[in-house]
């Protein structure tokens, strides 16, 4: 399922670094995925930042929406971010 809000150039949630921030652009995961990902937070067009990860890396801590969220770096893979200045 893809749920858009900005067709600019874009990157993908795991390679943001810690404390950097972006805003989420579109969610390329399966419909069921997207939908458990909004739930948390995870929707087109609130700002996100990258937090601590787990030792070795993956999951990664996420806050979004006033909330920390742990994903994967195979979810967050396919999160597409518009970096914030």
């Amino acid at each position: 399922m893809q749920l858009s809000v900005n067709n600019g150039p874009t990157s993908t949630l795991d390679l943001l670094r810690e404390g950097q921030e972006a805003v989420l652009e579109r969610l390329d995961v399966p419909a069921d995925t997207a939908r458990r990902l909004m739930e948390l937070g995870f929707v087109p067009g609130h700002t996100v930042s990258a937090a601590r990860s787990a030792p070795g890396g993956d999951p990664r801590v996420f806050r979004v929406d006033g909330s920390e969220v742990a994903l994967r770096l195979e979810t967050a893979r396919h999160l597409q971010v518009r970096l914030t200045e």
